[in-house]
């Protein structure tokens, strides 16, 4: 350290940080914790990482308290887990567990809204998991404003994020969300955490989807399915299953595409239905989609493959709650629409796959025979993929029709 870095420390009163090379620097492979949930774990990157700060945001109700519940339960046997509440007694966490069959004997809950009691809760229990509900119920001494506030918020946060770093503890964070869908506080709190997750569900449904948005550790957009029922969140091994309406026969509107969510490929049924216009403008709806890549798409429709939807109200609906973000939705998407507008059913056994350029060419989309082993063993038996994706080996039981533009894909499927 030169002399004047070291006047300079000295004269703050801090001790003075000394920067060192990559090599100087000891870095081994974090050990993964496993949550005892697959489904879970798969949304982390692979397990839970010491030292690591998780926010999980959703709707109220959706399950977010359950989930982590029942980690903590899991996690607990084998370890010190405290569990805050700063919205629920321990008594109503205690009867929600033993509702949800949770039978850990082991897990320490605390009602307190206090950040410094928390982690003075933490240290006294030595706990390797804290998981804190909710961060827009908590308050810090370190700010003066009020519970919930933005300020309040960051400061919160970023002593549990302190918390998590100093001591190695793993820390979860449940954020409400607001109307619009994202976590209610400073858009700096998501920039804090090491991982982002966010739960996603139609109302009604009893399937829960979680997403990571965002994680130092894994995959971001890598998705866990999950099955409401009375004992709390049941992971779905099979997601695909799911998502696809076995019917008996055919129906006009209605395709199978191979999307990719995260590591894995996932099987989704993509409906269409169009309709004369209500009113004087047409509608474009997509639920499930991008409803401006909709427009973008219908346009490509007219052009390269002489399917007009002018004067139509037009929908695409993604079954089963997902949002799919994968542009391999373009061609499955076109041609469940154009189905509808003919009346003319697709053949059960088939799925597609492919992303649309505005010149009517299929282009390639990533891990395509991944996605067509997924279809083959789902028991389909036809596939129309781009050129680009046709697999240099045949895949036994599946029938490839491998396109480069969209007129041929059209007469292929029909």
């Amino acid at each position: 350290m030169s002399p004047a870095r070291a006047a300079s420390a000295a004269r703050a009163g801090t001790p003075a940080q000394v920067s060192r090379t990559v090599t100087e620097i000891t870095a081994e492979t974090d050990d993964r914790i496993a949550t005892g949930i697959a489904e879970f774990d798969r949304v982390l990157g692979g397990g839970l990482v010491a030292g690591s700060a998780v926010l999980l945001g959703g709707d109220p109700g959706i399950g977010k308290s359950t989930i982590l519940l029942q980690v903590a339960d899991a996690l607990s046997r084998d370890r010190a887990v405290v569990y805050a509440s700063g919205e629920e007694s321990v008594r109503q966490v205690a009867l929600r567990a033993r509702r949800l069959g949770l039978a850990s004997t082991s897990l320490r809950l605390l009602a307190e809204t206090r950040v410094e009691a928390i982690l003075d809760a933490a240290a006294v229990d030595t706990a390797r998991v804290l998981i804190v509900d909710s961060i827009q119920t908590v308050q810090t001494e370190a700010s003066e404003s009020s519970i919930g506030s933005a300020s309040q918020v960051r400061e919160s946060a970023a002593r549990l994020v302190r918390h998590a770093k100093a001591s190695g503890a793993a820390v979860f964070v449940i954020g409400h969300v607001t109307k619009e869908g994202l976590i209610a506080g400073p858009r700096i709190l998501e920039h804090m955490v090491d991982t982002v997750l966010y739960f996603e569900s139609d109302p009604g449904s009893r399937y829960r989807v979680i997403r990571a948005v965002k994680n130092r550790f894994g995959a971001a957009n890598e998705i866990g399915v999950f099955a409401m029922t009375e004992q709390g969140l049941r992971e779905v091994r099979n997601p695909s299953a799911i998502f696809l309406s076995r019917r008996p026969d055919p129906v006009p509107g209605s395709i199978v595409m191979v999307a990719r969510e995260g590591s894995r490929p996932l099987l989704v049924e993509v409906q269409a239905l169009l309709d004369d216009a209500q009113g004087a403008a047409p509608r474009r709806v997509a639920v499930g989609l991008d409803a401006s890549r909709l427009a973008l798409l219908l346009a490509v429709l007219h052009r390269h493959g002489g399917v007009a939807t002018a004067g139509l109200d037009v929908f695409v609906n993604v079954v089963g709650g997902v949002r799919i973000d994968d542009t391999a939705a373009d061609l499955p998407a076109l041609l469940a629409v154009a189905s509808s507008l003919r009346g003319r059913a697709l053949p059960a056994d088939l799925v597609a796959f492919g992303e649309l350029g505005l010149t009517g060419e299929i282009r390639p989309v990533p891990f395509g025979e991944e996605r067509l082993r997924e279809a083959a063993k789902q028991g389909f038996a036809r596939a129309i993929v781009p050129a680009g994706n046709a697999p240099r080996k045949a895949i036994e039981g599946l029938r490839m029709q491998a396109v480069a533009q969209l007129q041929a894909a059209l007469d292929g499927a029909f």
